[in-house]
């Protein structure tokens, strides 16, 4: 059986030794956010990426955040404890797809979501998150359009919030996650839970999207979840949010739409990882030069908006 008390106090002590940070993502285990430093999403630890004095940053998170994280922190180790942790999404662009895109229409600047590996970045304008991302189509946009890439829906999203032609590549990229939730299961939880709103993320299916009270990334879920008088909230995401908004918000009822809503790429680090990688300096995070410098460009001009 895992002592995690154990496993946690030995975090902290390695932690110290190295002045070692510890970002972790909304979607990681309770355990894992609880020995994190920041907990966010992936615009909220972009930046906190770009602010930490650690000589290490340990991401708990997937590759192309822990990419993002070592773009920005060029004389910083990088350490994912567990390199297995891919997001398939980032995997659906390819550097080669988003040069093909901008060759056949060079005049429309390609936004990149930060859910995409450094190569695709490097190739791109701008990058977005979901918290941003019809902000920066509006603020890039030449002749009322951009392309972005590789979630259809947060095109989609961005489009009817902008009012921005936002052309999605590939044309039907997508989150294996959100695509689990279907507008029946916002229907049973409406009948269930009557007096409850209903969030979910701009990753999901705009027919989902449509009954939903709000729409957001994790971030913005966690900031209404706070300021909302509703005594229960029905979210529409990864169960580790779900996680963390019963933690902060003991005196509401915060149910998941799916229980089934889990990324297994998350859920690859542990704690055990995390001690591993921070004991033995294992998994560095190495991105080329020439891919990082561009990929770098792309990332700061999201930050400066």
């Amino acid at each position: 059986m895992v002592d995690v008390s154990a496993l946690m106090r030995e975090v902290a002590k390695l932690k110290e030794a190295r002045n070692a940070v510890i970002l972790a993502h909304n979607y990681q285990r309770p355990e894992v956010q609880a020995v994190a430093d920041f907990i966010g999403d992936s615009l909220e630890l972009a930046r906190a990426a770009a602010r930490t004095g650690a000589d290490v940053i340990v991401f708990c998170g997937v590759d192309f955040m822990a990419e993002t994280a070592s773009i920005l922190n060029p004389g910083r180790v990088v350490l994912i404890p567990c390199p297995e942790a891919r997001c398939p999404m980032a995997a659906q662009l390819p550097a080669e797809l988003v040069r093909k895109a901008r060759e056949n229409m060079p005049d429309t600047p390609f936004i990149a979501y930060v859910n995409t590996l450094a190569e695709a970045k490097a190739e791109a304008d701008i990058c977005c998150t979901s918290a941003n991302a019809p902000r920066v189509a509006s603020a890039v946009a030449r002749r009322g359009a951009v392309m972005m890439g590789p979630d259809r829906n947060l095109a989609l999203y961005s489009e009817r919030v902008s009012g921005v032609r936002v052309m999605p590549v590939p044309p039907d990229g997508y989150c294996y996650v959100h695509k689990k939730f279907r507008p029946e299961d916002v229907e049973r939880a409406r009948r269930t839970y009557p007096d409850a709103v209903v969030i979910v993320h701009p990753e999901c299916d705009p027919e989902v999207q449509e009954l939903a009270d709000f729409i957001g990334s994790t971030s913005q879920m966690v900031r209404f979840a706070h300021r909302t008088d509703a005594s229960c909230i029905v979210v529409g995401t990864e169960v580790g949010l779900v996680e963390r908004l019963r933690r902060e918000l003991p005196d509401k009822t915060i149910v998941p739409l799916r229980e089934d809503a889990i990324c297994r790429e998350m859920k690859t680090i542990t704690l055990e990882r995390v001690v591993d990688s921070l004991r033995s300096m294992r998994h560095v995070v190495r991105v080329p030069g020439g891919v990082a410098e561009r990929a770098e460009r792309a990332i700061r001009r999201m930050l400066s908006l």
